[in-house]
């Protein structure tokens, strides 16, 4: 009896190690590579199509009516760059895109009323499509900003052409956003960066302690 076990778990064993070795089958390349140009197409489609072109916000969900998402407004910033590259729109149409973004952060209210769309130098969570204030009692949110800035400096590393001015105007004020953000003042507890502010209630107890999200 003992052999006969002995003999099974021997089989199994050289069956799972020559299962593992082999591994699986290689996917069909050309399917792969159709299904990712679709995921990639159809992802730069939701930023170009759904974003109020009058601000440059980004809707956080979609097909029911909402809010802008800051965050998703970094991710669209990075999405123009990569629909010029792939050709899905000209670089004109993506620079006049970011353009307008970037102005409206720039000029937005920034200020500690409830009105405001962020301060610091920071922006709340989630936005108003249209007038770009606050949406309903949000936190001012340090992840989320932290993502709209990814989006916009890569704006500025892409849009480089010395001779255009709109391209220009893109790398001043993406160096005017970013730099305005008072990391100091999010520090309530340093070293750490807290996760967020409500002007009705100040800072959140939570912070940020090393890599996260």
């Amino acid at each position: 009896m003992r052999s006969t076990v002995a003999w099974l778990a021997g089989a199994l064993l050289a069956a799972c190690s020559t299962n593992h070795a082999e591994g699986p089958p290689p996917p069909d390349s050309a399917q792969a590579a159709a299904f990712l140009d679709t995921v990639e197409t159809r992802t730069f489609h939701y930023f170009w199509d759904l974003t109020n072109t009058a601000n440059g916000l980004v809707p956080d969900r979609s097909p029911t009516p909402s809010f802008s998402s800051i965050a998703a407004v970094g991710f669209g910033l990075t999405a123009y760059p990569i629909g010029v590259e792939r050709g899905y729109v000209t670089r004109d149409q993506a620079r006049q895109r970011v353009v307008t973004t970037l102005r409206f952060f720039s000029t937005a209210r920034q200020d500690s009323t409830t009105a405001a769309t962020g301060y610091h130098g920071f922006f709340y969570h989630f936005l108003d499509m249209n007038s770009g204030a606050r949406y309903q009692q949000v936190e001012l949110s340090t992840i989320d900003t932290a993502l709209l800035l990814g989006g916009v400096l890569f704006c500025q590393s892409y849009f480089t052409d010395p001779t255009d001015a709109t391209e220009a105007e893109i790398r001043r004020l993406a160096d005017s956003i970013y730099a305005r953000a008072d990391w100091q003042w999010f520090s309530p507890r340093p070293p750490v960066v807290s996760l967020g502010w409500h002007p009705e209630s100040g800072f959140l107890a939570y912070d940020w302690r090393g890599y996260s999200e």
